[in-house]
């Protein structure tokens, strides 16, 4: 019985981070040593997904910084608006990077992009408009 060679597959490894801000969250995976820049968001095309040239420079500035050229990133967002998006997925891409190459960590962390904003909307406490917004006063 003559043996079958098996064929090896070539498995890309990617390098997966989650990144958050406010109530979104983004999960990362980046492959580096791909031949072409190329940025997927929720399955859509990167510069379809974020409209703005702002949000288009923050997810991409990871990359910028640590003067990365070929690399392939797929993106997962939830929730939140389109700039809280933009960083959340910068937070990712930056962590994802410090996972595939630790050098970079000195870089990352200098600008920030490894530092989780932790502002988030206060919530609305009992006998109150708002969250510190009290009811008009009224002398009589």
């Amino acid at each position: 019985m003559p043996v079958k060679k098996q064929k090896k597959e070539t498995v890309k490894k990617y390098y997966e981070a989650v990144g958050r801000r406010k109530t979104v969250t983004a999960r990362a995976r980046v492959m580096l040593g791909v031949k072409k820049e190329e940025i997927t968001v929720n399955g859509r095309a990167f510069s379809e997904y974020f409209k703005s040239k702002e949000q288009l420079a923050i997810v991409r500035s990871p990359f910028v910084k640590t003067g990365i050229t070929e690399f392939s990133v797929t993106l997962k967002v939830m929730g939140g608006g389109l700039q809280a998006q933009a960083v959340a997925s910068r937070h990712a891409i930056s962590r994802a990077l410090v996972i595939a190459q630790p050098e970079l960590k000195t870089i990352l962390k200098t600008v920030d992009f490894l530092t989780r904003d932790p502002r988030k909307k206060e919530r609305k406490k009992p006998g109150l408009k708002g969250a510190r917004r009290a009811p008009q006063w009224s002398k009589r």
